[in-house]
């Protein structure tokens, strides 16, 4: 069971907690569903991988020029729900979304295997592509250019979530889940009970 009384009053340190947990009792703990929306409202949704977590909020990469980029640069804006079901665990976040600095992103993307940073040179990614032939064929043409380390494109960066809520969600037998949220209130947090 979880209770609002009983969860760690800064809900990052909730977060940090169940993540630690996820990551010992599965493999990709840091899969996330991002959904982002259109000005007019339109929503779409896809896996990301959260790269890191602070109190400056939660980061993922992307392609600028993706579907999800285009969407945040009109309407920064996002949520975010891991789902831990082996633990029979969620958390939902939702909050404004600003592009994290060149530097960061660049520091990342270093890390990242020499293969997939070819791959964010050479795809178009969320455009239409003609066939998979035209794509590995622009991932040989890259390598040949760059060779086995790339720098950061100009149209890939990343996007941290600053939150403005969090929820979290623990299954329970009958439909009775446990759900907690956290709402800014001030420089703290509320937390209250939610009807599962």
């Amino acid at each position: 069971m979880i209770d609002p009384a009983t969860l760690d009053a800064n809900p990052l340190s909730q977060f940090q907690t169940w993540f630690d947990e996820a990551r010992a009792a599965m493999p990709a703990a840091e899969a996330v569903a991002l959904a982002t929306a259109t000005p007019a409202g339109r929503p779409s949704l896809r896996m990301v991988l959260a790269k890191g977590a602070d109190a400056r909020g939660l980061v993922f990469y992307t392609g600028l020029e993706s579907r999800k980029g285009h969407e945040l640069a009109v309407n920064p804006h996002a949520a975010l729900l891991f789902h831990w079901a082996p633990l029979g665990r969620q958390v939902r976040v939702e909050g404004p979304v600003t592009r994290v600095p060149d530097e960061e992103a660049a520091a990342y993307f270093a890390s990242r295997p020499p293969g997939s940073r070819i791959s964010a040179w050479a795809s178009p990614q969320s455009e239409v592509v003609a066939s998979r032939g035209e794509l590995e064929r622009r991932f040989v043409e890259a390598k040949e250019r760059l060779g086995d380390e790339p720098p950061l494109p100009p149209h890939w960066g990343g996007f941290r979530l600053a939150p403005e809520a969090w929820e979290f969600w623990l299954h329970r037998d009958d439909r009775l889940h446990d759900r907690v949220r956290y709402l800014r209130e001030g420089t703290g947090w509320r937390r209250e009970r939610l009807g599962p």
